[in-house]
């Protein structure tokens, strides 16, 4: 069971932790790329479809994917639970960075990506209010920082969980 358990925290992380990360850090770049024409460009009709459509992909990849995200906590606890290992220090520790990887996500990252679609009127609806944002490179920018903020402490997590510090299994 341990296995199993362990094969579907690994899968899980992979499949749901990898396309966030590459999607997220993918963002910023084609948010400034929206958003270079600026707000006129925007309401002339000047941005490029393909930029839009872009853009808002990878938020959607990144929120969908932040739902499925949930099953690598789960199966962790799960296989830390069968292992004995729930009060090891580096697992509280690997606990308390996924903590704030999914705090920075969900607080953070998710709203300023919607923030930047809406301000290059991409997902509004009918009568919408487009967000003003003052300087929108400046905010892509602070959103590829905390994006990379949120890629190093799933980074911390994974060396975490391979060196498993005082294990017997540690390099």
């Amino acid at each position: 069971m341990t296995k199993l358990l362990l094969s579907l925290h690994v899968l899980a992380a992979i499949l749901a932790v990898g396309p966030i990360s590459v999607a997220a850090s993918m963002f910023p770049r084609k948010a400034r790329e929206l958003l270079a024409s600026g707000a006129g460009g925007v309401a002339a009709g000047q941005v490029s479809p393909g930029g839009a459509a872009g853009a808002a992909l990878l938020h959607r990849v990144c929120r969908a994917y932040a739902v499925f995200g949930v099953a690598v906590p789960v199966f962790g606890v799960a296989t830390g639970a069968q292992l004995g290992v729930l009060t090891d220090a580096w697992l509280l520790v690997s606990v308390v960075l996924t903590a704030l990887a999914a705090v920075l996500l969900g607080a953070v990252v998710l709203p300023r990506q919607a923030r930047l679609l809406g301000a290059a009127g991409v997902g509004l609806d009918e009568g919408e209010a487009v967000p003003q944002i003052p300087d929108p490179r400046a905010a892509a920018a602070r959103l590829a920082m905390v994006t990379g903020i949120f890629n190093l402490l799933w980074a911390a997590v994974v060396v975490l969980m391979i060196l498993r510090p005082g294990s017997t299994t540690s390099a």
